[in-house]
């Protein structure tokens, strides 16, 4: 396996996106669809209503899990309301998408340094748009980036919103949320006992704080080089097993390393995911197809272009240049 060959952040270096466009299989406007009938994969614009009904045709969603691009470098940093008319075009073609019963959830940042956008503007947006408010979602971010003039941030937004009356089922990804506080007692059958002891209990039941989920960084088997902010499998999966049954369909307009989808393949869900981005749409596949022929949930030190690198010579010698990456390969004397 390669070692210690990381790439770029794929959506804030053009010419390298560039460079891996033509070893994309899925281009603009096209659905990959799952031979098995599982999947969908779709290089689609979240915001059009015509591109997400050729995606469902018949079907609907009972989860939608959605992680936008909300640090804007995709929108070239555009005014908040800019962003704000985006979001609302895609939240009302995922109500439509969605089945009378569902679930809806969104990541979405809060920059403490600028008004907490675009967080406080889109929970806004989000009053007239169909979908009940359920919770405010806070997973800790266990390496978050330090500061020595403000409050560290290490923390992540998740806001659950509902639409009628969905199905949720309290089950071992709920309720495996340690509790952390001491100091709470009770007498329980004449003992005295202490909160981080009854917290052992299966029936104890998550609160909206996160604490228990790694962040992926590269030593991570799931890690999936050149993806900004990927989210973790055990969060996805967390929402899945609470919001979905089996066979369901969740959607995921925002597929990036694609792991919403590898989660419900892993919990037996059907997903419907998009990009509008063939490169990242192309990482999802190839994260599936590698999950389903070695039983690996990333690349860990690798990277899913690994064969193209080495055997793509202007590719190869783009990332040795630029960001002085495999050395390694060239001392083994890979690529002369």
């Amino acid at each position: 396996m390669m070692k210690n060959f990381p790439l770029p952040r794929i959506d804030s270096d053009e010419e390298f996106r560039q460079l891996l466009l033509p070893y994309c299989r899925i281009s603009k406007g096209e659905i990959w669809t799952d031979s098995s009938g599982m999947h969908k994969i779709g290089c689609l614009d979240a915001a059009e209503p015509s591109s997400i009904r050729n995606l469902i045709e018949n079907d609907k969603a009972s989860l939608a899990v959605h992680d936008p691009p909300y640090n804007f470098v995709a929108f070239e940093e555009r005014k908040i309301a800019h962003f704000i008319d985006w979001c609302k075009a895609w939240v009302k073609n995922s109500y439509e998408a969605m089945t009378d019963d569902s679930s809806l959830y969104i990541w979405l940042g809060a920059d403490q340094n600028n008004h907490y956008q675009p967080l406080a503007d889109f929970i806004l947006m989000m009053r007239n748009s169909g979908f009940d408010s359920r919770s405010f979602i806070t997973m800790r971010n266990q390496r978050g980036y330090g500061t020595q003039k403000n409050w560290m941030s290490v923390r992540q937004e998740l806001l659950y919103y509902t639409k009628g009356k969905p199905y949720f089922d309290v089950n071992s990804e709920y309720t495996g949320i340690p509790k952390v506080l001491k100091g709470y007692y009770k007498t329980v059958n004449g003992k005295e006992t202490e909160n981080l002891e009854r917290s052992k209990s299966e029936f104890i039941r998550a609160g909206n704080v996160w604490i228990d989920i790694q962040q992926v960084f590269y030593r991570m088997e799931e890690n999936v080089n050149g993806c900004y902010a990927q989210k973790p499998l055990k969060a996805i999966k967390r929402i899945i097993l609470s919001s979905s049954r089996m066979n369901e369909i969740v959607l995921d307009f925002f597929s990036h390393s694609g792991t919403t989808l590898l989660s419900a393949e892993m919990t037996g869900r059907r997903c419907y995911t998009i990009d509008n981005d063939p490169v990242f749409c192309e990482i999802t596949l190839r994260r599936l197809e590698n999950y389903r022929n070695t039983g690996k949930t990333g690349w860990q030190n690798s990277n899913p272009f690994e064969d193209e690198i080495l055997s793509d010579e202007k590719l190869f010698r783009y990332l040795k240049e630029k960001y002085n990456i495999a050395n390694a390969q060239l001392k083994l004397g890979v690529m002369e």
